[in-house]
């Protein structure tokens, strides 16, 4: 049997999320390899095809969705509901159980040349839809159906089985007032024909009698007044019909762009917004005709190629235009996370906590998935797919894409990791039928899941929730897109409540969470490369007992995480949360881990950098020489710090004056070093040893890094804190904040 890769999975799981979720979304897609986003997103365009088509199939209501492919009756019938009558919403009709879901994709390189680049993405959609749905059908609703007035207007839901209500002229339906003006002509022509026209009466002596000759007059002008009323009114709508046809909505915008008057102006990006809105209202007129859902998938691509004034733009945009409550979109924003923050973070006008990218992105964000990285086995098979294939890696990485999805076609391979995705364990493109038979995943399953998960501690979870309807809905879908892909990887449901507590954890303290993957990991790489002097990791200890062990740590690089740090919620919560409500485990951690998809791994990835993981990997002239981790000097007592000194071969009077002045790990970190240098009266060349393995790197080595810094006119000058790339300060005045 076909055995599903772990993107396989991801991509499954995000596709029935969002056959769930309520439109507006945003969807925070994250990861550090555009390949691997590329195909993801292949991926889950093909699994929420099948799973819409699923869901029509299942259907056993009583009116059927109508057919999406254009057909003669079809397009017929959307006329006569667009020319003669409005949809009423009701109850019904705003909560079809059917979906369609119509595809958008917008790379953002291909318009970094304009300084409008939210005017490109609105360009896009309105091409996209002329596409899916006609451009006479899209204008034909402009000229008969759109009133700009009905923007200010609430929305009344009213109750009943009829959707369809006629367009009245005093009192009478239009069609029905239309029809009546067409039969006058009709009748007159009629009667016209079959007994002609009353000829005048001649009077002796060749005069023409007066009284008929009105009566012709009469006549005649009836006649023309029942013509030219409906041809006047024909003249206007198809004039209407043409203009727009050729002034079309896109071609509009990009007037407006190529005219920096027009462009600069408050009111262009309003003008815009209201054709986003004339396209949100299409839509849903649409959706009572054809009886199902319509959701737009917006995939943008390359956005973190971009400059960050253009970034930010985008990011405005998807705020802006949207984002109405009533808005159909489903915007995919798939970035590499770590390059898109330190863009923003660096962009004019970022000075409040507000403008930084986290804050920025937390508060248009409803759903954030992090891709997990490759495994060990992943690893291997692009290893050896790139070793035993003699095609080129762009040939090999075609080939399979095309035999796994059919339907789609690949639009670029740009480098050899590529190969890895198209191949991670046998084959990772198979047939969309076997993996989707591999990954059924019950919806029944799933509701009931997340209804228990919802329900079962709410009252111990609320006092954690922000008060802000954006990370609620963050959460929710976080736990519905969790549950899939635990269900899919075949893992042991926890606890339902430790569910929901797990993703609540990773999304009110993201850093501090990270920081506790960082140390067990780093924890269980130090066990593998001793494993006679090192004990292996307890999976029984608390996750609370990992972080209070190295907080210490964490308080001295908090300089230098300062904005991790600002993601994290009250620091007296998070305690409160690991030691009396949910008192997580470091096995609980590894149960959650491939699933924890909500969790940004480029946080993990800083810390990771700044703590010098790569150097517990070290060996050989690291133990002598180079300097120790902090979490080793800090919990160092006097007896280590001598046993440290007797392994360098220190003179052993240099260790009574460590045990007389009880110099431990942490007087050595916050110590002051030219006291230190005073007290132990080393010569320059074991001092010089000294410090360098037990404080860090010299401050001559420290003094190219200081030149770094961003100039005195940036904006971000006056909050940048930048030190050097090691694990601490020797320096406790740059040491600031609060664990």
């Amino acid at each position: 049997m076909y055995n599903p890769t772990k993107d396989d999975i991801y991509a499954y799981a995000l596709s029935k999320t969002l056959t769930k979720v309520s439109s507006p979304a945003t969807v925070g897609l994250y990861s550090s390899c555009q390949n691997r986003l590329n195909m993801i997103l292949g991926q889950m365009e093909v699994y929420m095809k099948q799973e819409a088509s699923r869901i029509e199939q299942e259907y056993k209501g009583r009116f059927r969705p109508r057919s999406a492919r254009p057909s003669i009756c079809g397009f017929l019938a959307l006329i006569g509901r667009m020319l003669f009558y409005r949809p009423i919403w009701t109850e019904d009709n705003q909560q079809h159980h059917n979906v369609r879901f119509i595809y958008v994709h917008f790379s953002a390189w291909h318009f970094a040349g304009s300084d409008l680049l939210w005017a490109g993405l609105a360009i896009r959609l309105f091409q996209a839809m002329q596409m899916s749905f006609g451009k006479l059908q899209i204008v034909l609703y402009r000229v008969a159906q759109h009133d700009e007035e009905m923007e200010v207007q609430n929305k009344r839901v009213e109750e009943g089985l009829n959707h369809w209500r006629s367009k009245k002229v005093c009192c009478c339906p239009l069609w029905f007032l239309l029809l009546s003006i067409l039969m006058v002509p009709l009748v007159i022509l009629v009667f016209t024909l079959t007994f002609g026209l009353p000829n005048p009466e001649m009077k002796p002596g060749g005069a023409v009698n007066g009284t008929n000759t009105s009566h012709v007059g009469v006549f005649e002008g009836l006649f023309i007044a029942s013509i030219g009323l409906p041809a006047a009114g024909a003249l206007r709508f198809v004039f209407q019909m043409v203009k727009n046809l050729i002034f079309s909505q896109d071609l509009n915008i990009r007037k407006g762009m190529d005219n920096e008057r027009v462009s600069s102006q408050l009111g262009f990006m309003n003008d815009v917004r209201k054709e986003m809105w004339l396209l949100s209202q299409f839509i849903q007129f649409m959706e009572v005709f054809e009886r199902r859902r319509i959701r737009v998938v917006l995939k943008i691509t390359n956005l973190d190629r971009c400059s960050p004034k253009k970034i930010v733009a985008v990011l405005d945009a998807i705020n802006i235009l949207l984002s109405d409550e009533e808005s159909p979109y489903i915007s995919i924003l798939s970035v590499d996370p770590d390059v898109l923050v330190q863009k923003v973070n660096f962009a004019d006008g970022c000075f409040s906590k507000q403008d930084r990218a986290y804050a920025l992105l937390n508060g248009i964000v409803t759903l954030a998935f992090t891709i997990p990285p490759l495994g060990d086995d992943s690893k291997r098979s692009l290893f050896d797919s790139l070793t035993s294939n003699s095609k080129s890696p762009d040939d090999l990485s075609m080939s399979k894409y095309k035999q796994g999805t059919g339907a789609l076609k690949k639009k670029s391979s740009s480098d050899v990791f590529s190969v890895e995705f198209a191949i991670e364990t046998q084959e990772s493109y198979p047939l969309m039928d076997k993996t989707t038979a591999a990954l059924d995943v019950k919806d029944e399953e799933v509701e009931k899941l997340v209804r228990s998960i919802l329900n079962s501690n709410e009252r111990n979870l609320n006092k954690y929730m922000l008060e802000d309807a954006t990370s609620m809905r963050r959460v929710i879908n976080s736990i519905r897109v969790t549950v899939i892909v635990m269900k899919a990887l075949q893992k042991e449901l926890p606890r339902p409540e430790y569910i929901a507590a797990w993703v609540v954890l990773a999304n009110q303290w993201p850093c501090r969470l990270s920081w506790i993957l960082q140390c067990v990991e780093d924890a269980q790489q130090r066990a593998d490369i001793e494993l006679d002097n090192v004990p292996k990791a307890d999976d029984s200890k608390t996750l609370w007992k990992v972080f209070q062990k190295s907080r210490a740590e964490l308080y001295v690089m908090s300089a230098q995480i300062e904005d991790l740090l600002e993601q994290d919620g009250d620091p007296e919560m998070f305690e409160r949360f690991l030691t009396v409500d949910f008192k997580f485990t470091v096995k609980d951690l590894k149960t959650f881990e491939g699933s924890t998809v909500n969790l940004d791994h480029s946080i993990r990835k800083e810390l990771a950098h700044i703590r010098g993981t790569s150097r517990l990997k070290d060996s050989g002239w690291m133990r002598n020489l180079a300097p120790l981790p902090i979490t080793t000097i800090i919990n160092m007592d006097t007896e280590d710090v001598c046993k440290e000194l007797e392994r360098l071969d220190y003179q052993s009077k240099y260790n009574d004056i460590v045990r007389r002045n009880n110099l431990n790990g942490s007087a050595l970190l916050f110590g002051d070093t030219d006291d230190l240098k005073e007290l132990l009266q080393m010569t320059f060349g074991e001092w010089t040893r000294f410090r360098l393995h037990f404080l860090g790197v010299p401050s001559r080595l420290r003094q190219p890094y200081k030149n770094m810094a961003p100039p005195a006119s940036h904006p971000q000058a006056n909050r940048f804190h930048f030190h050097m790339p090691n694990q601490y300060s020797s320096n406790p005045n740059l040491v600031n904040g609060s664990m």
